[in-house]
């Protein structure tokens, strides 16, 4: 039996497995379509990306799941996913076998990552990488240089692409 063989067995799941690259697991219902949006991803630059939307395993809520083959996430990458996503797990696989496994959680610092809502902010008039803090309870990211606040909601709707 190869590698690839074992690995599905394993698994158990109508998804076949990458042998290398990134899986992204326990996404929100119908975000996964907004992750491979930001990422900008696209089959040709990937290899192969296989979006599962809505799967469900025993009775267990439904989820999304994101395969990307021979596609690693860059630190940038990850913090726009961990802004979309905070209970998702992100799994590198290298020859069928998950080498790490990351759960993910707020980061409680971004930059470059997030646009400033505020058209009056330096980061919407000069070269200068944007920076933000972010706080739990309320989710809200504060700009470090004009001290804007955004919601949750904003704050999906204003990451880069």
């Amino acid at each position: 039996m190869t590698e690839k063989e074992e690995a599905i067995k394993k698994l158990k799941i109508r998804v076949t497995p990458i042998g290398n690259g990134t899986a992204i697991d326990h996404i929100r219902p119908g975000m996964g379509l907004r992750i491979v949006e930001i990422l900008g991803m696209n089959s040709k630059e990937v290899g192969a990306i296989a979006l599962n939307t809505e799967t469900q395993k025993r009775k267990e809520k439904r989820k999304d799941l994101i395969l990307m083959e021979n596609r690693f996430l860059t630190e940038e990458e990850l913090n726009k996913i961990k802004l979309l996503a905070r209970d998702a797990t992100v799994n590198t696989i290298k020859n069928y076998k998950v080498t790490k496994k990351e759960r993910l959680g707020l980061p409680t610092k971004v930059q470059g990552v997030l646009e400033c809502i505020n058209p009056n902010c330096i980061t919407n008039h000069e070269e200068i990488k944007t920076m933000f803090f972010i706080k739990k309870n309320p989710v809200q990211a504060k700009c470090f240089y004009c001290e804007t606040a955004m919601d949750d909601t904003e704050i999906e709707k204003y990451i880069k692409k």
